[in-house]
């Protein structure tokens, strides 16, 4: 077989703002691969399906030099996320022609995984679409999912606030609550996102650029349970209107991530005053404990309809510069995909 184009999606230069497509990230075609003949080295080729743009990718976007809790893209080589492949060829014996496999993987058409890669074999024998699985049944349901386990504590009655409710995390943490008696309420930055939320189980769902958090939480709260996805200005309402001993589970700070100068928080004394329970977490070293769990149940759970997701799907590599930014500017409704190449 002759040689194929094998596109990439190469990160360029560091943004001081939002990452701009062909200045940030530009797509390249200059590299070829030839799928019968290319060496395995012990390893195997894979084809790339689906990938993920995620708000914590503008993070990665930074100098080498500064650490972080995830590493930074090196210039000039491809991006990588997760995201979900299938196997064309393998030397490794933990992989086979045909397995779908889910883990970390660069932004580009095929790539060449060493012996030992850190990939999971993905059965779907519940038959849902590939890209659920760097969705509600990947990364951002495993958020939701193991965090709510770990450090809700959550029963029956409560009350709790979802920021970002329309997106993967969120909107999988209303569900879960629901499912367990609390009542929700549950934020988003549009009406169309609002009408989403409200459909999977919200009982109080509302448009933060129209209505005051503060108010809203002042009048449906107090709240037990607060899951951040936003920091700034709605974590401080959330500590305003929070019970003695409420649980905050941090997970992301999209307030700040592009250059935005930060909002400080006013209200740090009502942490220790009302005796809040802080968890700030990273999946990654939370999601061994519950990850099996979560496999053999959420799957189940989105196959029957119980667990709703909604997503917002990019096609080509080509596209993927743009996908990453409408995360960033909040313009995705639901998970946002990368769509490769078809299975």
């Amino acid at each position: 077989m002759a040689p194929v184009t094998n596109g990439r999606l190469l990160f360029k230069e560091i943004p001081t703002g939002y990452p701009v497509p062909g200045k940030t990230t530009v797509y390249d075609t200059s590299e070829t691969i030839d799928l019968e003949s290319v060496s395995l080295r012990g390893g195997s080729l894979v084809k790339v399906l689906v990938l993920s743009s995620d708000p914590y990718l503008r993070g990665r976007m930074r100098d080498v030099t500064i650490p972080s809790y995830s590493s930074a893209f090196p210039i000039g080589k491809p991006l990588d996320n997760l995201g979900v492949g299938v196997v064309l060829r393998s030397e490794d014996p933990a992989f086979k022609a045909g397995d779908h496999v889910y883990g970390t993987l660069p932004f580009e058409q095929y790539t060449i995984q060493g012996r030992g890669a850190r990939l999971r074999v993905l059965k779907n024998e519940v038959k849902i679409p590939w890209s659920t699985y760097i969705g509600v049944c990947g990364m951002p349901g495993q958020t939701a999912y193991c965090a709510w386990k770990e450090y809700a504590f959550a029963k029956k009655g409560e009350v709790v606030f979802v920021t970002s409710g329309s997106g993967p995390v969120g909107a999988t943490v209303i569900q879960l609550a629901k499912a367990e008696g609390l009542k929700v309420i549950a934020s988003a930055g549009s009406d169309e996102k609002v009408a989403f939320i409200r459909s999977i189980g919200a009982d109080v769902a509302f448009n933060y650029k129209k209505e005051s958090t503060l108010e809203v939480l002042r009048k449906e709260g107090p709240i037990d349970i607060y899951w951040d996805n936003v920091g700034g200005e709605t974590l401080e309402a959330a500590i305003d209107t929070a019970t003695v001993g409420a649980r905050f589970l941090v997970c992301g700070c999209i307030s700040e991530y592009n250059g935005q100068p930060p909002y400080h928080v006013k209200n740090l004394n009502l942490i220790f005053a009302k005796e809040l329970k802080i968890s700030g977490f990273i999946i990654f070293n939370i999601l061994a404990k519950y990850e099996e769990q979560f496999y053999a149940e959420i799957p189940k759970r989105v196959a029957s309809g119980e667990i709703k997701y909604l997503e917002d799907v990019t096609r080509g590599l080509e596209n993927a510069g743009q996908a990453i930014l409408d995360v960033q500017k909040g313009l995705n409704k639901g998970k946002k995909v990368i769509v490769v190449a078809e299975a």
